[in-house]
């Protein structure tokens, strides 16, 4: 009775091992897919799975019937599992930079290992084939061929496919490490199958690593500032400030001719109530924010990356910053510490309620986009409920390259005129003309209406180079209306965005 008992007994290293693998595999699946908890409650539960993975390592360490395989795979999966949990932590604490670093470097010491253990595997399946062989009786059926890629023996092995067969002077450098097969240029079936272990892990690792970032292994999740309240027009006041000039005593006799000045000249100043300025948001809630955000979200500046121009046009000089920041300013939302550029592909790795509403694209080129980036950014735009921000940044050419190109994006949907007292152009701020560094496309800006909200946004008269740190060189009530439209451009994508996820929530 004792002995059928211990017949059936668990041992401990199982028993860590499934529940420790359990714990990871529900907690992997909600980090990546379900995201039905809070950050911050992932990193609880990950690091609740450390005394599991201690005692796990430990039992398993420990155990006189562990082999040596059994260690280094259990090291293995230890590995994968403290991978993801440095991931979720870094996450949690809106380490960004640090997060991408670990995701690209781990990535590559994942693929390393799992050819350490295809190498493993490939060379143990060779020995037992061979093993086999030997073993074998030899029988009519043995010149059947042999399909198996484990097997030296099989047929493919045999057939020099690739390089090509040498010439009669080149054959014999052949393989100069093997002596069996230079006397007659003969490929090596060892060489021939560990290239095709090679490439087929290799194909086989990239195909399921594109996998994961389609199902959100691999994603990149944009979250708006939480809050929510009124959407209002920031308070403005017009005050009165009259300035007294020096009087100049002229002598009329005096051969040279003076312009006289004005003695005293008025001037309209316009302030802003500052109580009022700062707590706009969207939807139900308190404070600066949006209803569907989060307490770790922040409202990002992001430019669209594209080929045959220069999308990169005064990238990183200051203007996308100052515009990010003095939206901040201006609004008090959380705003991100830098900005970014992403490919209109890599639009794809955002899901759907966690992608940008906000894109923003300029130059003076070409714009050169393919079939696919052309559905992506509709898609974008339609499906995901993203906003386009387009700015032309110094040629006609440009504007009649952006026109085409929303043509073909939006088919079905005409660019018109976008009205001064549109509500993108009053709330936060009242923009009472629309100013521009020079017109490049006109002096109106052009809007794509549909389903109740402007899909993107284009300004022909180049706003971004008020934004940079000289201003362009234009007066200062310019480059504050142009600050002043990014910052309405924004809060309307964003807002609208709260609005479509208040509904989904809500279906």
């Amino acid at each position: 009775m004792n002995s059928s008992s211990d017949t059936h007994r668990v041992s401990p290293t199982v028993r860590w091992t499934v529940v420790y693998l359990c714990v990871w595999a529900l907690l992997l699946i909600e980090v990546r897919t379900l995201q039905m908890l809070p950050n911050w409650a992932h990193l609880i539960l990950g690091l609740l799975s450390l005394p599991l993975a201690f005692c796990w390592f430990r039992n398993t360490y420990l155990d006189e019937g562990t082999t040596q395989i059994q260690r280094w795979l259990t090291a293995t999966v230890l590995f994968l599992v403290w991978w993801q949990l440095a991931l979720v932590a870094l996450d949690t604490f809106i380490l960004d930079s640090a997060r991408a670093n670990v995701a690209r470097w781990g990535t590559a010491v994942l693929f390393g290992i799992g050819l350490l253990w295809i190498v493993w595997a490939v060379e143990r399946a060779s020995v037992y084939y061979r093993r086999l062989s030997s073993e074998r009786d030899p029988a009519p059926d043995s010149a059947k061929a042999i399909w198996n890629p484990l097997n030296l023996d099989a047929s493919f092995y045999a057939v020099q496919w690739w390089p090509p067969r040498p010439a009669p002077l080149l054959r014999y450098v052949c393989h100069p490490g093997n002596p069996n097969v230079l006397p007659h240029g003969q490929r090596s079936r060892k060489l021939d199958q560990s290239f095709l272990a090679l490439i087929t892990y290799t194909f086989a690792f990239l195909l399921i690593l594109l996998l994961f970032s389609q199902l959100g292994g691999c994603r990149e999740i944009y979250e708006m500032p939480a809050g929510g309240g009124e959407q209002k027009q920031l308070a403005q006041v017009v005050k009165i400030k009259k300035v007294i000039r020096k009087k100049y005593i002229i002598n009329p006799l005096s051969s040279i001719i003076f312009a006289v000045p004005p003695i005293d000249e008025v001037q309209l100043q316009l302030t802003e109530i500052t109580k009022h300025a700062y707590q706009i948001g969207q939807g139900e809630g308190k404070g600066a924010g949006f209803s569907g955000g989060t307490f770790r979200g922040k409202v990002r500046f992001i430019r669209l990356e594209y080929s045959g121009g220069d999308w990169d046009q005064d990238y990183g000089v200051g203007g996308d910053l100052n515009m990010l920041l003095e939206y901040g300013i201006r609004t008090q939302h959380k705003v991100a510490e830098r900005t970014e550029s992403r490919t209109i592909d890599q639009l794809n790795n955002f899901p759907l309620g966690k992608s940008p509403p906000l894109v923003y694209m300029t130059g003076q080129q070409n714009i050169s986009l393919s079939n696919s980036e052309l559905k992506t950014l509709r898609e974008y735009l339609t499906d995901k409920h993203g906003m386009l921000f387009g700015d032309n940044g110094g040629s006609r050419h440009f504007h009649n390259q952006f026109i085409s190109m929303m043509n073909r994006v939006l088919p079905n949907v005409k660019p018109v005129p976008i009205p001064l007292d549109d509500v993108i152009h009053r709330i936060p701020y009242q923009i009472p003309y629309l100013p521009y560094v020079a017109p490049h496309g006109g002096k109106e800006a052009l809007g794509w209406y549909k389903d109740g909200r402007w899909l993107a946004y284009y300004h022909p008269g180049d706003i971004g180079d008020a934004w940079s740190d000289g201003h362009a060189g234009v007066n200062a009530d310019i480059w504050e209306s142009c600050y002043r439209i990014g910052t309405n451009v924004t809060f309307y994508a964003h807002s609208e965005y709260s609005k479509w996820l208040d509904a989904q929530n809500k279906d």
